[in-house]
């Protein structure tokens, strides 16, 4: 008679609150009951200076020798993030930052030559106004949109879903910037092979 397998050991996931939507669909898709997922504020992305600070702060305070796996990318943190986890033996996404990952990352390093791009994905074209629009001060100053984008050449998004009403935000969005759009369909790229690996071989 088989004995039942070991039921694997809790893994505790500190991930940016823009990949919520997606890790959550995942944990339920692959049935992934070990896992606990703790989303730190998606608004840090833009002071990333906090990312590190806030990330440590949910990682002290985990028990004692708890597994843990942080999902975000560098994400602006200038290699610090990765060296804090690093020193702490905790794991983390590999990349710059999530429209690398989403794309993957292969295929975002031929692209190396976009720096004149202004990225979307789901989430940021869902929260145009609470994560761009608004803190830039474009709701109330249209004129400075020049000042914020005008080395812009066009927007990019990645979409990990075909949802119409996303994909009219996305062109919402950028006849709001006043830019073209372009759109890929990237799916959840490397993020779900990077969680999948992750929760069976953490650290």
């Amino acid at each position: 008679m088989a004995l039942p397998s070991p039921s694997p050991e809790t893994i505790h996931v500190i991930a940016c609150g823009a990949l919520a939507r997606e890790i959550t669909g995942l944990i339920r898709a692959n049935g992934w009951d070990h896992v606990r997922l703790k989303c730190l504020p998606a608004i840090l992305h833009n002071t990333p200076d906090r990312i590190v600070p806030a990330g440590e702060a949910a990682l002290d305070a985990l028990p004692d020798g708890a597994l843990a796996f942080v999902a975000y990318a560098d994400c602006g943190t200038g290699g610090q993030l990765e060296a804090r986890c690093a020193a702490r033996g905790v794991g983390m996404i590999d990349g710059p930052h999530c429209y690398a990952f989403y794309e993957t990352r292969d295929s975002f390093a031929a692209h190396s030559d976009e720096i004149a791009a202004f990225y979307l994905t789901d989430f940021i074209a869902r929260q145009f106004d609470a994560f761009v629009w608004r803190p830039l001060g474009l709701d109330r100053h249209p004129e400075l949109r020049e000042a914020y984008f005008g080395n812009y050449e066009k927007v990019v998004y990645l979409a990990q879903t075909e949802d119409t009403a996303l994909r009219a935000a996305a062109v919402d969005a950028a006849e709001r910037l006043g830019l073209p759009l372009e759109v890929r369909s990237t799916g959840l790229g490397d993020l779900a092979s990077d969680l999948a690996r992750a929760v069976r071989h953490p650290g």
